[in-house]
């Protein structure tokens, strides 16, 4: 018992290590032809940092250094280019004076176009060599986009020019000033949305069910009104951060049209997006919303907008006409820059049409076969392995009659640990059913599993050639059926806890893992108080017999008394197992 309740404290312990955000790492290379980051926000116009050179003229072949610099700035893109073409491909290639600092990226499939930063931490000063091919042209101007913060940044500052000796004077051309492109109004909402109309005038999805944000602030509320050829929507829940929507064609992340609502202090900004993969979304022009509004109260964020339904010749735009699967997610945002969702967006059950018939309708933030997975899990994991466990550990001489040709306490034991495995089996391919192979997002959770599995079908296994009871080898099974039985326990326990945040799962509030852990100290304190009735009534009987008296009458009223004893601890111990796995099967109902 020493053994497994340290083990046990082993696992929680480790449980609790947090796991460390990444940070942008500077690989933009899709950025290189525009230079543009895709933050979603507007460059400043008004640069603070300049670009050096060591010398203005150059020669093929030759390396010239290369400094940027200015007031601290996170990250930047420089690139050399045809200073007659700036629109052209980048020219020459780099070489690295500190590759701490900067990094080479691969431009138009050559490696070295282009230099930027390798983490977002603050630098004043970037120095690297930039090394003239033997195609370089006359006249050489080098670009930098500089990214102060996420949403403070500066598109290709201009640098100086270099030349070649022989090479022309360059005249720059007079500049064209080109008109600002006008954003579409936002406006302040003043009031609350409302769920009156769902169904009848609005195709809305909430989350919980039936919930009407008006009136609840833990609503999540996305609602789609048609209006001739266009669709008012509107979007409201509660979240420091942002809240977002997307239409897909299948179930999973990737190749989507996205809208934003991302809180930056005090403001609301509603953008566009496209997902390609599993990646951070890219933002759109805003050129094809109209209407758009939003509000912030106690902690809900609200905002509409209108678009038409076709929107044909705007590229990752869908159209409303067609039915899709609707996402709904929030997350934390940072000066404007959005994190991944901590916890899996809610998804429809099916794929809809918003432009259709009204609909009430909800969703789910764990799919069928995963909470599938997690119930067959915590069934197998939590009861039925508990339970058969305390009946062959304490209750054969309890249950030691016959019953089809076996002790009656070996048959229970027996067919609770074959539903453990049957269970465990079912539950084990269900994932791999919904990801189509393995999970590289899902942690420490599927390698532990796999050796549950592993565990799981050995026991049986091992217990199939069982060696007779007085056989010498009899010690080594019982030993190494017990060290395999007791394993695969444990390590399910901490497969439990990892499982139960993962986002496929992610029950609800801290409330699971103080649950969890009164589980654990359920089943370890009645096993304890179990061993100290079974040593208590051991000792009892021993000093009757060292007294040498008439022992038979007494000892057969302390065996029943201790019988009695350990069937009332069992029947408690089954009522609250039971009642922890019904609040967690009831809590993955809920999903």
């Amino acid at each position: 018992m020493a053994v497994l309740g340290f083990t046990l404290a082993t696992f929680l312990l480790v449980l609790y290590v947090s796991s460390v955000a990444n940070y942008p790492n500077g690989k933009v290379g899709r950025s290189c032809h525009g230079m543009v980051p895709e933050h979603g926000h507007t460059a400043h116009s008004d640069p603070v940092h300049n670009i050096s050179v060591s010398q203005m003229t150059f020669r093929r072949g030759d390396q010239i250094e290369v400094t940027l610099s200015g007031p601290p700035f996170r990250g930047f893109l420089l690139e050399a280019r045809n200073a007659e073409d700036l629109s052209g491909p980048p020219i020459g290639s780099f070489t690295l004076i500190d590759s701490q600092v900067s990094q080479l990226l691969t431009c138009e499939d050559v490696q070295g176009y282009a230099v930027s930063h390798t983490s977002p931490s603050k630098k004043t000063k970037v120095k690297v060599y930039w090394n003239a091919l033997s195609n370089a042209p006359n006249n050489v101007k080098f670009l930098v986009t500089v990214v102060e913060k996420y949403k403070t940044y500066w598109v290709k500052i201009p640098g100086p020019i270099i030349s070649q000796p022989n090479a022309l004077p360059f005249t720059t051309p007079e500049a064209t000033i080109a008109p600002l492109s006008t954003l579409p109004p936002v406006s302040h909402l003043t009031k609350s949305f409302s769920a009156s109309d769902c169904g009848n005038k609005k195709f809305c999805i909430r989350s919980p069910l039936n919930c009407d944000p008006e009136k609840e602030h833990a609503c999540f509320f996305l609602s789609f009104a048609r209006d001739d050829q266009s669709v008012v929507v509107e979007m409201s829940g509660p979240s420091q951060g942002y809240l977002s929507f997307a239409f897909s064609h299948d179930r999973w992340m990737g190749d989507d049209d996205a809208y934003l609502c991302i809180r930056e202090d005090q403001t609301v900004h509603i953008q566009p997006s496209h997902l390609t993969g599993r990646s951070h979304p890219v933002m759109d022009s805003r050129g094809a919303l109209e209407d758009m509004a939003w509000r912030l109260a106690d902690g809900v964020i609200q905002c509409s907008f209108r678009r038409n339904i076709t929107l044909p010749g705007v590229k990752n735009r869908f159209d409303l006409n067609t039915s899709y699967y609707i996402f709904l997610a929030d997350g934390a945002a940072d000066n404007g820059r959005i994190y991944k969702h901590s916890r899996q967006p809610l998804i429809t059950y099916e794929k809809h049409n918003v432009t259709g018939y009204p609909k009430n309708v909800g969703g789910s933030r764990s799919l069928f076969l995963l909470k599938t997975h997690g119930a067959l899990m915590f069934v197998a994991w939590m009861t039925t392995v508990s339970i058969g466990v305390l009946i062959a550990r304490f209750f054969k001489p309890v249950w030691s009659k016959a019953f089809l040709g076996q002790a009656a306490w070996f048959q229970v034991h027996r067919m609770l640990m074959l539903i453990t495995t049957a269970l465990t089996c079912i539950a084990f391919v269900l994932p791999f059913i919904y990801r189509g192979g393995w999970s590289s997002y899902a942690g420490y959770h599927p390698y532990l599993g796999c050796i549950v599995m592993i565990l799981a079908v050995l026991q049986p296994l091992l217990a199939a050639f069982r060696p007779p009871l007085h056989d010498p080898r009899r010690h080594i099974f019982n030993w190494t059926h017990w060290s395999m039985g007791t394993a695969a326990r444990i390590i399910a326990v901490a497969a439990m806890f990892l499982g139960m945040d993962l986002p496929g799962l992610d029950l609800p509030g801290p409330w699971k893992t103080y649950v969890m852990i009164g589980f654990v100290a359920w089943h370890v304190g009645t096993e304890i108080l179990l061993e100290i009735h079974a040593y208590r009534l051991s000792r009892k009987v021993e000093i009757l017999d060292d007294a040498r008296i008439q022992i038979l009458q007494s000892c057969t009223v302390a065996e029943a008394e201790g019988h009695a004893f350990k069937k009332v601890v069992f029947a408690v111990y089954i009522c609250g197992n039971v009642t922890f796995l019904i609040i967690f099967l009831s809590a993955i109902n809920r999903l």
